[in-house]
């Protein structure tokens, strides 16, 4: 565990010591795990009304290219991920992952396209290695800047989040799903996408470190927002089907097996103008038309209590055939029902299938089940 005295503060800390939230460390950070109002509520109050959560502790890199011509900058970044960053127009964004050589997710990101440069957010406990490899792979092309001090990211969601939000900057209104923009806040530009990780409509927002604090006060002084922790988070993205990097993807993992080849656009796959030249290409393509022998999948636990990892899973309860094992497990408040997510033997995959989780030497019955677990409610 962590050292406290070692931890990094975000921009936010001794605002979340205000509003009462337990820290506890996380990614090197020290942050909010819940507020007062606690976990479930915190949920609960994200899918009815609006959110805040500081993510300051994710790291932002701009990709800005020599030749001043951003196509160098997206086809550089081409050479690390199997996503389309050419195809991405100004003001949108994608979901990406870096890719090892063999295939494995060294981790998940997101890329904007801010017109004379890209965007791209990382997760935390990578940002350090991420931000090498971006210097090692792509800096003939690109300055490489990261911005992991001076600017505050802070995530709003929820229905109320445009309302929120329009509060201060109405020109938010008319963006839609993956879109980003600059705009001004107070004085403050503030770059915007309507994104994030819940499953929910709303926004993240990239802002000056020092104007993070006086942006979130402003914010949560709405009646319909509220401070949310990490716990509550890990239970809305888990709810939205979405993958944690480090538990239900890693280098061990590939987009195949992970049910991410959406994420890969058809212009990076086999046939596509610009197929492969991203590392583990062989291995990926090969699975994309062979199959996988494993797929992460969707899980559902009857009664209460959660299915938590590294819970193994079997074909029957008699516990002799080993199968799987679960990632990601909690209660689903919204779901109203236990929710996990895990790597299945491929011919067991099938929606609606019930297999076994060992549980303290039982074996329960559990179904696989299509995510997200909730509807999502992005606004497109």
């Amino acid at each position: 565990m962590d050292d406290n005295t070692s931890l990094k503060h975000t921009p936010l800390h001794a605002l979340h010591q205000t509003f009462g939230a337990r820290m506890v460390p996380f990614a090197g950070y020290d942050m909010p795990v819940q507020y007062p109002l606690g976990v479930m509520k915190e949920h609960l109050h994200t899918r009815e009304k609006a959110g805040l959560f500081d993510v300051s502790h994710m790291g932002q890199i701009y990709l800005k290219p020599i030749s001043g011509n951003l196509a160098d900058a997206a086809l550089a970044l081409e050479k690390l991920v199997p996503v389309d960053i050419a195809g991405l127009k100004a003001g949108r964004q994608r979901y990406a992952f870096f890719t090892d050589e063999n295939g494995g997710i060294l981790d998940d990101l997101m890329v904007a396209n801010r017109g004379d440069h890209l965007l791209v957010i990382v997760n935390a406990a990578c940002k350090d290695a991420d931000l090498l490899h971006l210097k090692t792979n792509v800096s003939d092309l690109c300055v490489v800047e990261e911005h992991f001090d001076d600017k505050a990211l802070l995530a709003l969601q929820g229905p109320k989040a445009e309302a929120v939000l329009m509060s201060l900057c109405k020109a938010v209104t008319d963006m839609k799903f993956m879109d980003v923009r600059a705009c001004e806040i107070e004085g403050t530009t503030c770059i915007i996408s309507r994104s994030g990780y819940t499953g929910e409509d709303g926004f993240e927002i990239s802002v000056p470190a020092e104007k993070a604090e006086d942006l979130a006060r402003r914010l949560l002084a709405h009646e319909d927002c509220e401070p949310i922790g990490l716990g509550a988070r890990d239970s809305l993205r888990l709810e939205a089907g979405l993958c944690l990097h480090g538990n239900d993807i890693d280098e061990t993992t590939t987009p195949v097996e992970a049910a991410l080849v959406w994420g890969m656009q058809k212009a990076r796959r086999p046939g596509g103008d610009r197929a492969g030249g991203f590392p583990g290409s062989e291995t990926i393509f090969r699975q994309l038309s062979d199959g996988v022998s494993r797929l992460r999948v969707g899980l559902k636990a009857e009664g209460r209590a959660p299915i938590r990892p590294p819970a193994r899973l079997f074909a029957d309860e008699t516990g002799t055939t080993e199968i799987g094992y679960v990632t990601s497990g909690s209660f689903g408040p919204s779901a109203g029902t236990p929710v996990a997510m895990g790597y299945v033997a491929t011919d067991c995959a099938e929606a609606g299938k019930t297999i076994f989780a060992e549980v303290r030497g039982k074996y329960l019955p559990v179904t696989i089940a299509e995510m997200p677990f909730i509807k999502p409610t992005y606004k497109r």
